[in-house]
């Protein structure tokens, strides 16, 4: 790849997303930040994001961008492509949270979770992987959550859930692309409970007597479930870090990329499972012959 990399972000108006893109502008790439309604409520995340390439004099740029559209997805990669005549990186940052009983999520709901959480990679990579296997080179980071394969606490499921089904479908994309020359990593942060939005902003179930049944023996565990979380967490943690080990796998060589990268301060022991089921995928891609979908780095 170029050293200057023509980057989308997804989900950059906040949190993970809004960190990342500035730390891959800082390291001198053009990075476009996936925002919706830039217009509208996010205008404020749009001029935040605007003054800071100002002040940093970073190549930065606000797009609209809907994941829950494809007709926004193709626009806003179209438009880069046909900007700077190649695309380079995509990173699927975007999510929803939601707190509370599984079963007080109704399925409309949790169908919601899933449409933000995975359909929404699905929409950016049909309209991003055309340019991507036109040029035989490319990068997928998919920033995951170590809830997928380590400890995770209940009545956050749904969201659980949807994290899961998109490593899994980027674990499924890794040896689909790769003849392409495109790459997949999967960054997996543990939960930081200082910094973002994820839990101020988290869902709730519409089904409220349900909820309300689940007082009685569980109200003190979901009020509280985010300082729980917030006392596996070192005084030095900082939610940055994510970010800036985002900029860093971009950065490394073609092929040096682990296909799980973890940044779990909280050590929930998602990153030793990572490792085993890592492992077990690619022994099982050489016993039948497809050694080829696998980089050197995957391949540990």
């Amino acid at each position: 790849m170029n050293s200057n990399k023509i980057i989308i972000v997804t989900g950059a108006s906040s949190g993970f997303g809004a960190l990342t893109a500035r730390a891959l502008a800082r390291a001198g790439h053009t990075v476009y930040a996936g925002i919706r309604e830039t217009e509208g409520r996010n205008a404020p995340a749009v001029a935040d994001l605007v003054q800071y390439a100002q002040d940093n004099g970073a190549d930065l740029r606000p797009i609209e961008l809907d994941v829950a559209s494809q007709t926004s997805a193709d626009h806003a990669l179209a438009e880069i492509a046909q900007t700077h005549g190649r695309l380079d990186v995509v990173v699927h940052n975007a999510g929803h949270m939601v707190l509370g009983p599984a079963e007080a999520f109704t399925p409309e709901q949790i169908g919601q979770v899933y449409d933000t959480n995975v359909l929404g990679t699905q929409r950016v990579n049909r309209a991003a992987l055309p340019y991507m296997r036109r040029q035989n080179e490319g990068l997928l980071v998919w920033v995951g959550s170590s809830s997928t394969r380590g400890g995770c606490p209940p009545f956050l499921g749904p969201y659980f859930a949807a994290k899961a089904a998109m490593d899994a479908l980027a674990v499924s994309y890794a040896g689909e692309l790769i003849r392409f020359g495109i790459e997949t990593a999967i960054v997996v942060p543990g939960a930081y409970t200082k910094g973002t939005n994820h839990f101020l902003h988290a869902g709730r179930p519409d089904d409220a007597d349900r909820a309300a049944a689940y007082d009685e023996n569980y109200a003190s565990l979901m009020d509280d479930v985010n300082a729980r979380l917030a006392r596996l967490l070192p005084p030095t943690a900082e939610v940055d870090e994510v970010a800036e080990t985002i900029a860093r796998v971009v950065d490394m060589p073609a092929g040096t990329r682990p296909l799980h990268t973890h940044i779990d301060p909280s050590r929930d022991g998602s990153e030793v499972v990572s490792a085993v089921a890592d492992r077990v995928r690619a022994d099982f891609f050489r016993r039948i012959g497809l050694d080829d979908l696998l980089t050197p780095a995957s391949s540990l």
